[in-house]
């Protein structure tokens, strides 16, 4: 082979694994990890100082509590934790959808947002009252090409909130007011692009430093509130359904 037809032919693999190395780099998965009760907890109790500080009212993970009473308003803290698409620390609400990418495999799609607002009120150890909304247009993901993507199927100009309202009282017993994580579900109406259904959350929550940290996940069908799941060329299949979750942090005060 000429030393002419070599650098040429070295020429086009270089190419080749540049092209591909720009293709694995965009459509890797590298998805944030779910949120999950006890590393929010942890966020909280890092942001507060209280660490592994504890005290005589503390739970038996440390946990500190507000004198047993969480009777009363509780709204969203947008102030505590930091939000990135890698990490958040702080309120968030989001979605998760599997797809198979071609030449990639198998991926997880993630999408969130930091602009929650709304709040809850608990009689007693009773949650009686829950709303939340969220700001859609402020999804972030990965890539901003999949950013407009989102925007588009969320058809965010004409459906901007999204809006959650709990149906039925939720009992979250006496564990609660001690400062103990708790486990429960939470039925309450749904709406995305502009369609209402009923959906049943699975939640979990825990009264630390003075803040109600609350971690909940669904899955959805998005076909259900008439939303099409976004393609393209590189994606060879993504699912109709996938997890809505969200991390909450409650503060004291309507």
């Amino acid at each position: 082979m000429s030393t002419a037809r070599k650098l040429i032919v070295a020429a086009v693999v270089v190419v080749v694994l540049a092209v591909g190395a720009g293709i694995w780099w965009f459509l890797r998965d590298d998805a944030p990890a779910e949120a999950d009760l006890e590393t929010a907890v942890s966020a909280v109790q890092d942001d507060s100082g209280s660490g592994d500080t504890a005290s005589d009212d503390a739970g038996p993970d440390g946990s500190v509590g507000l004198d047993g009473d969480i009777a009363g308003a509780w709204t969203v803290d947008n102030e505590t934790g930091e939000f990135t698409y890698e990490s958040a620390t702080g309120t968030f609400a989001g979605f998760r959808i599997e797809e198979e990418l071609a030449g990639v495999g198998s991926t997880t799609a993630v999408g969130r947002t930091d602009e929650v607002s709304g709040g809850i009120t608990i009689d007693g150890t009773t949650l009686t009252e829950a709303t939340f909304e969220v700001d859609l247009t402020g999804i972030t993901t990965e890539t901003s090409r999949r950013d407009d993507q989102v925007q588009r199927a969320l058809d965010t100009d004409e459906f901007p909130t999204a809006t959650f309202t709990l149906a039925d009282p939720v009992d979250l017993g006496d564990a609660a007011a001690a400062g103990d994580p708790i486990t429960v579900t939470a039925t309450g109406d749904l709406t995305i692009h502009g369609v209402t259904r009923s959906v049943v959350l699975d939640v979990e929550a825990q009264l630390v430093d003075g803040t109600i940290v609350l971690v909940a996940s669904t899955e959805l069908t998005f076909s259900d509130f008439d939303v099409s799941v976004p393609s393209s060329p590189a994606v060879l299949s993504v699912d109709d359904h996938g997890i809505l979750e969200v991390q909450i942090l409650l503060v004291p005060g309507a």
